[in-house]
């Protein structure tokens, strides 16, 4: 027979398959008496393990969910790619300093084999570019945009755009919210506007939410039905219902497509001789797309479509003019 510690947590894993399970099941798989096993389920209940109980023949146990955490049990894949979880999660600006809290409790637990597995698997997250400017959302403020979500509340906030300087008072935002998502280091929250009528992203970290609440609503149907695509599309200057670039052109490059291609982001690259290659990419306007391609520093030749070729000419002009100011402005100084 297993000692009681040990027998406890092979009785508490086996409880964790969410089943139910009777007690003459649970005693033969422990090889135990059933007596022994309501002995057994009395000590998880004093240790914080919600067991509820169930009428039968020969009576039932099940595991519920409590109104306070007791200590939890993880076999060793599971704790293992839960450190691993956690030292992701470490560069998040809004958990990170949760993440490596809750990384250092469970490494101090764990027993020195995992603690070795653990010690030469580190991780180091490294934040997405630009992200180090960003206002952390804060736990409490992403945990009321998860309930109201999960609610179906209409949500009033405020929404300064600038959030180093006080709020200037204003109508609160309306919104119906529907998904609250983390991109690139920054936590937003996609939700109908009911002021604008029309879908809006907002950055979690500038939302002031207002109380109490609006009244419940049925949600909307999400263009696309995928949020990620959703987000996407949003920051490419769509809809939301697709995840393709409004503007696309094709060009010719006097490059090798090896040396192209670290630099074309979501572009495809083909091949057009030895020292030429196809690109093409994609942008939220014509002049974006025009200027991202000039900075391949080599010759371009636009395969199509007429739109690029205008934003070329447009951009050449824009730049024509800034150039003669710059020298303008430079003679200028020369003389005084």
């Amino acid at each position: 027979m297993q000692k009681t510690s040990a027998r406890l947590l092979t009785l508490l894993s086996l409880l964790q398959t969410h089943r139910d399970w009777s007690g003459d099941d649970l005693a033969e798989r422990l090889g135990i008496t059933p007596r022994t096993v309501r002995r057994d389920i009395d000590r998880l209940r004093e240790l914080g393990y919600p067991v509820l109980a169930f009428k039968g023949p020969s009576g039932g146990y099940r595991l519920a969910a409590g109104s306070q955490l007791p200590p939890l049990l993880f076999d060793d894949d599971q704790a293992v790619a839960l450190a691993l979880a956690l030292q992701s999660a470490a560069a998040d600006t809004t958990i990170g300093e949760d993440a490596a809290r809750a990384l250092a409790t469970v490494r101090q637990v764990m027993p020195p084999r995992l603690r070795r597995r653990i010690d030469t698997l580190q991780v180091t997250a490294v934040p997405p570019p630009g992200s180090g400017n960003a206002s952390p959302a804060g736990t409490p403020l992403l945990t009321e945009l998860s309930r109201v979500i999960h609610a179906r509340e209409e949500l009033r906030f405020d929404y300064p755009y600038d959030t180093t300087r006080p709020a200037e008072p204003e109508r609160p935002r309306r919104s119906q919210p529907h998904h609250l998502v983390t991109r690139y280091g920054h936590w937003y929250l996609i939700a109908w506007d009911l002021d604008r009528d029309a879908w809006r992203t907002f950055r979690a970290d500038r939302i002031r939410p207002r109380t109490p609440t609006g009244p419940r609503f049925t949600p909307r149907r999400l263009p696309g039905d995928d949020v990620a695509a959703f987000l996407t599309g949003r920051f490419r200057g769509t809809d939301g219902s697709s995840t393709d670039w409004p503007c696309r052109g094709e060009v010719l490059l006097n490059l090798p497509a090896q040396a192209v291609a670290p630099f074309a982001q979501d572009g495809i690259v083909e091949e057009f001789g030895p020292d030429r290659c196809r690109l093409s990419l994609g942008s939220w306007s014509w002049a974006g797309l025009a200027a991202t391609l000039t900075r391949f520093d080599t010759d371009i030749e636009v395969v199509g479509p007429p739109q690029l070729t205008d934003a070329f000419a447009e951009l050449a002009v824009r730049c024509a003019e800034a150039a003669g100011t710059t020298r303008g402005q430079g003679n200028r100084g020369a003389g005084s």
